[in-house]
């Protein structure tokens, strides 16, 4: 039977198949990998109760006894979804579940290899990866206050060719207090730092990564490693529009009747910031769906006294937001000239 130590050119050449159980699996995975658990959550807890009061032998009968008849429709899974690719099987950390099925793949006459160290040895990669982090182009990031709309910028330059980095979009949160709205952050830190790590790595070498500034913290995850410092260090892009035009995209992206419940909580998250009588007054805006005064209370009172109080940082380059076509077009002839890359859509 094959073995292999993690490297992350399998993630492109292998199927990647997760033995694990589904729980684990929803914790975190390698990229790619699909979830062909050879126990379930409640078989492993037996099993792992069975190996600490019995022993390994009586353990590993047992397992067998639960998994034998799966072995069948585990193969054909797995080949399905192979289409005639080399597999890569791992389980926690290289032991009997990764090695079981690898070895039923490998009878059934299919090429699969076992992942040395399973899971852990790939989530040892991604620590280390963060712990310093390296980047191997120039970070360039956005500043802005609340309502520029620096994420929509983000997705016209991803639109025209640009290598872009979208950290509230991977962490499923707007790293805000009104963030969470229509979003469900479910995923946790190890997940987070997965993600983070497979867009950095698929990003093309050669040219900027443009991505927004972040505090250390989006929702419930954080920046891994140094991520956080290294980004502040990068180029430093000032974006700026009109109160009116921020306003407006505030209330495009979170004036929505679904979301008027979830925005009176928020709204009493913050009350100690803004003051209880200004939060009784933005929450009746609120009651009578009164979303100009509103958000501009909120930007006022709120996101521009909170965020960027203090800058005390000179921006690389400024970029007016009025238009995200114009933006973008600005900030690509920007990096052009300070980086010699010809611009993404030339």
């Amino acid at each position: 039977m094959e073995t292999a130590p993690f490297n992350e050119e399998l993630i492109d050449t292998h199927l990647l198949v997760d033995v694990r159980t589904p729980l684990e699996y929803e914790e975190d995975h390698l990229p790619g990998a699909i979830n062909v658990p050879l126990l379930t959550n409640e078989e492993r807890v037996e099993i792992g109760i069975l190996h600490k009061e019995t022993g390994p032998h009586a353990a590993r009968r047992r397992g067998l006894e639960l998994t034998a008849h799966r072995f069948p429709q585990m193969v054909e899974e797995i080949a399905l979804a192979a289409a005639g690719r080399p597999i890569l099987v791992y389980c926690w950390r290289g032991g009997l579940r990764s090695k079981t099925v690898t070895m039923i793949l490998d009878l059934a006459g299919f090429k699969a290899v076992q992942l040395q160290g399973g899971y852990k040895s790939f989530r040892h990669e991604v620590s280390g990866y963060f712990n310093p982090f390296t980047p191997k182009v120039p970070l360039v990031v956005l500043h802005g206050m609340t309502g520029i709309g620096k994420t929509t910028l983000l997705q016209r330059l991803k639109e025209r060719g640009n290598s872009v980095l979208d950290l509230e979009g991977l962490a499923c949160h707007r790293g805000s207090a009104f963030g969470q709205l229509g979003l469900n952050q479910t995923l946790t830190q190890k997940r987070f730092e997965t993600l983070l790590w497979d867009e950095i790595r698929k990003a093309p070498a050669g040219r900027p990564l443009i991505l927004e500034g972040e505090s250390e913290r989006i929702g419930r995850v954080s920046l891994p490693g140094d991520f956080y410092q290294k980004m502040a260090a990068g180029v430093r892009v000032w974006c700026h529009a009109s109160l009116e035009t921020r306003v407006q995209r505030l209330i495009d992206e979170y004036g929505l009747p679904t979301y008027k419940e979830e925005m009176a909580t928020a709204l009493q998250r913050i009350r100690k910031k803004l003051g209880g009588k200004r939060c009784d007054e933005l929450a009746e805006n609120l009651e009578r769906w009164e979303m100009e005064p509103f958000m501009a209370g909120l930007v006022n009172d709120y996101y521009d006294k909170v965020y960027y109080k203090n800058r005390t940082w000179v921006a690389d380059s400024e970029l007016s937001m009025e238009d995200f076509d114009q933006a973008a077009a600005e900030l690509e002839r920007y990096l052009s000239l300070r980086f010699k890359t010809g611009g993404a859509s030339a």
